[in-house]
């Protein structure tokens, strides 16, 4: 018998997912994730679960450790969504999740534009949810969560009552489970575009196309702090995408900024934004690291570099290879720098470590003969949170700091 992927009737008994002995710690830690090897496949084989079947995890004692939803073809096979055994996953479980995620949010900004749910850290691990004003984004990266797709748009509408959702589920992360790619619209009628505005200037950022759900709001609290650098400065901002860097640099008072991005159509946003804003900017596409050496040798130089690039380092064994794409991408973007310069650089890969990155930073630094000082440690905005048993959700480094020539 195989248990279907479906939200259940609350207080329907749900199909047990039993765990080798001693192989609940993590799960009674705090952790949420179930991996494959952990399941005693003989008392519970995982072919047993359809893709994002709900069950009760059981340990090897006959304790009950939580309510998960499966997939039996992911290394997580299985991730908790509530301890609770009174409050089985379902309508009421969604509604109350929201609800708390939503407190933090209004207690932290006074507009609605942030992350609403992230994912594990707000207990509704594979979902993201992004609200632009009066329009959430939403992206389900797991088979549990797709299966609940209809009970989170009913809790999204009970408790923000939107204008319009949008399902934007074309994340690379979804082959991993097996999931399709897609974009729908959920509620209302989906808008070819929204406005995000962050430090004084209004974005447009795309439903359709773009990267993650349009905006990276996990980088904003970064962006505001690195504005005390860029008054009448020079600015190269690398992986630009919507030009969250480098406009937000103009409208401070930079006298001069540069964009570079190899996507036409995020340059095409980004000019949009700058005309809409009145900002002037100038715009290169191309290969970052292409574009990098060619600013090297025709002998540009700028006072603040900002490298703020996609992830390196997707899985364990990019490390090696990830690594070495920081350390040169550091030591380019040092290159461009004067005597006395500032660079802003970032990494979202969980698999690269903060101390990796400076190290990375500190070989580029001596490769050239300069000296290096961080002067600031930035991590994700609080609408961001970090989930204190699962250090992969702590992904996102920013390293502000002072190059000068040794």
């Amino acid at each position: 018998m195989t248990h279907a992927a479906e939200a259940p009737a609350e207080g329907l008994a749900l199909p047990e997912l039993r765990l080798k002995p001693r192989e609940g710690r993590r799960l009674s830690a705090g952790h949420l994730w179930v991996f494959s090897n952990e399941v005693d496949t003989d008392r519970t084989p995982l072919s047993g679960f359809a893709p994002g079947a709900p069950c009760r995890v059981i340990g090897d004692r006959d304790h009950f450790l939580g309510y998960a939803y499966v997939n039996p073809h992911a290394l997580i096979c299985a991730r908790i969504l509530g301890r609770d055994e009174r409050y089985p996953p379902g309508k009421s479980l969604l509604v109350q999740r929201l609800q708390v995620a939503l407190a933090l949010r209004e207690r932290l900004y006074p507009r609605p534009f942030y992350r609403l749910v992230h994912g594990e850290s707000d207990g509704l691990p594979g979902l993201v949810l992004d609200r632009y004003g009066d329009v959430v984004v939403g992206q389900a990266g797991t088979a549990g969560m797709e299966s609940l797709k209809a009970g989170i748009v009913a809790a999204v509408e009970q408790v923000i009552a939107p204008r319009a959702m949008v399902w934007k589920n074309d994340s690379g992360a979804r082959e991993l489970e097996g999931l399709p790619s897609y974009v729908e619209a959920a509620l209302g009628e989906a808008p070819d575009h929204v406005e995000v505005e962050e430090n004084g200037v209004r974005f447009r950022v795309p439903m359709g196309g773009g990267q993650k759900t349009g905006w990276f709001y996990d980088q904003a609290a970064n962006r505001a702090a690195f504005l005390k650098y860029v008054a009448g400065k020079r600015v190269l901002d690398v992986f630009s995408y919507l030009g969250a860097w480098g406009l937000s640099a103009a409208r401070a008072g930079a006298a001069e900024v540069v964009c570079v991005d190899s996507s036409a159509p995020a340059l095409e946003l980004l000019q949009a934004s700058a005309d809409a804003n009145g900002l002037a900017v100038e715009t290169r596409r191309g290969d970052a690291f292409d574009v990098l050496a060619a600013l090297r040798e025709a002998g540009e130089r700028f006072d603040v570099v900002v490298v703020d690039p996609p992830a390196f380092i997707k899985r364990r064994r990019d490390i090696p290879k990830g690594q070495a794409a920081y350390r040169k991408l550091n030591q380019l973007a040092m290159q461009l720098l004067p005597r006395d310069g500032m660079l802003v650089s970032c990494s979202c890969s969980h698999h690269l470590a903060l101390d990796e990155l400076i190290g990375a930073i500190q070989h580029a630094a001596r490769h050239l003969g300069r000296f290096a000082q961080i002067v600031a440690v930035g991590g994700h905005a609080p609408d961001h949170p970090i989930h204190p048993a699962i250090p992969e959700t702590r992904y996102l480094k920013a390293l502000a700091c002072r190059v000068v020539h040794d």
